[in-house]
């Protein structure tokens, strides 16, 4: 088990004595880079379970470059220093480790919350549809127990938002619970079509990435993404419930090819009705939402309280909480 953990690098950062160690780490990206004074110098990001730390090797790299490569685990001896506020880990060598030798569960980031009470409102979700078809159809998903394993581990996302062990149910389930609080003030809302369209909208996902020792995305996945995998699992999922009507198969394949609610952002349709246009935004506010919250997070290391530039977000975030906290005044004498 590892014994240094990257949540604890700005910690180890600020003091001194505890600065140099020796650990093991996930490699995220591996790229070679010019000095600015000549030569060339290895950028690295590490990450393990509780998050990623970018790193630096500026000599000898010739001893090392070839002794590992990206989606391998490493061991790594050096030091961390903080290089604009934010924790890095300076290299001094490195090299993989056996596969036989590592539990990828220390390197895999996974959802804080609890995998049997998500999967418990999940259900209670589909339990809650009422048209008979809608019904059949998201249980005939359930018990597919290929599909129901890998729905309760697969993240969802690479790296823009949820991308972690268990991200995906995650995700839908606060994305179910969004539909119901909006559902309840749009009353002339289909909340089952709704329902199954948050179910549905990412399940293509579980094929489309891969999780296994890092995230990245299956050859299926680069070649046909989400949208198009889970369009052809809908399809044999309907051959299952007799008398499917094929309007309300219609309006499931729009909702799940106008998630994304824009051209430009992969979707090959606009959102064309009420129940496809609420569910694109409430999974566009989710996912901002979390993906804001987690960068936050990742920078509560921070000396201030900026949280940094967002590439997904195009846009510099502040955490307000932190920001509240160091610029209240301190309470009046005699305050109660």
């Amino acid at each position: 088990m590892k014994d240094f953990y990257v949540a604890d690098a700005g910690r180890r950062a600020d003091d001194p004595k505890q600065r140099e160690l020796q650990s093991t780490f996930l490699v995220v990206s591996k790229q070679l880079k010019p000095k600015r004074n000549g030569g060339d110098y290895l950028a690295l990001v590490f990450c393990d379970r509780t998050g990623h730390l970018e790193a630096k090797m500026w000599d000898n790299i010739g001893q090392f470059l070839d002794k590992f490569e990206a989606d391998e685990v490493v061991q790594v001896k050096g030091y961390v220093n903080r290089y604009n506020g934010r924790p890095q880990f300076i290299v001094h060598s490195i090299g993989r480790v056996r596969p036989e030798d590592v539990d990828f569960g220390d390197f895999l980031p996974k959802t804080d919350k609890d995998i049997d009470e998500l999967w418990r409102q999940l259900t209670g979700f589909v339990s809650d549809v009422r048209d008979p078809y809608l019904h059949a159809l998201l249980e005939a998903f359930l018990s597919d127990g290929d599909i129901a394993s890998a729905y309760r581990i697969a993240p969802a996302a690479k790296t823009l938002h949820h991308a972690y062990i268990g991200g995906l149910l995650e995700h839908v389930v606060s994305l179910l619970n969004l539909c119901a609080l909006a559902s309840r003030n749009y009353p002339y809302i289909n909340r089952d079509l709704l329902y199954a369209g948050a179910f549905l909208h990412d399940i293509g996902k579980i094929h489309e990435l891969t999780y296994a020792r890092s995230f990245g995305y299956s050859t299926r996945g680069q070649l046909l993404g989400h949208m198009i995998i889970e369009l052809e699992m809908l399809q044999a999922k309907i051959a299952l419930v007799p008398g499917f009507p094929d309007e309300l198969k219609t309006l499931l394949e729009h909702i799940l090819i106008s998630h994304h609610g824009q051209y430009e952002f992969g979707s090959p349709k606009l959102p064309m009705f009420p129940e496809a246009l609420m569910l694109h935004y409430l999974d566009d506010l989710d996912s901002k939402m979390e993906s804001m919250q987690a960068q936050c997070v990742r920078a509560h290391d921070n000396l201030g309280a900026w949280a940094g530039y967002s590439p997904s977000l195009a846009r510099p975030l502040l955490n307000s909480r932190k920001y509240l906290d160091t610029s209240m005044p301190d309470e009046p004498d005699g305050a109660e």
